[in-house]
């Protein structure tokens, strides 16, 4: 299973996201569901990146993951990861919750 762990501050902003785990739907390579998070989760960080002056953390390891976290998002990052968060609830919701799970957690 996919688990996206979401990061909120005190104020409810979102500021940053763990990505882990693999929805196990079919074989490495060929798995829909694993490819469509790791799609959103990827242009998500590079938008971040390319439409942002906002500082963030990336880490990414294909076993464990990529953990993302911004200090202070600005209001493009707050809008691009709240689409994150949108997009991969569409993909849960559209799939009975069987390949991903959700969480938010505050910071």
């Amino acid at each position: 299973m996919i688990t996206l762990k979401i990061f909120k501050n005190q104020t409810g902003e979102i500021v940053g996201f763990d990505c882990t785990g693999h929805a196990g739907f079919a074989e490495s390579g060929h798995d829909i569901f694993c490819a469509a998070v790791s799609t959103l989760v990827i242009n998500t960080i590079n938008s971040i990146e390319e439409f942002t002056d906002d500082v963030f953390d990336v880490e990414s390891d294909e076993e464990k993951g990529i953990f993302f976290r911004v200090e202070k998002p600005g209001e493009r990052t707050t809008l691009l990861l709240n689409s994150l968060v949108l997009g991969v609830e569409g993909i849960k919701r559209d799939n009975d919750g069987e390949y991903i799970d959700i969480l938010f957690k505050e910071v």
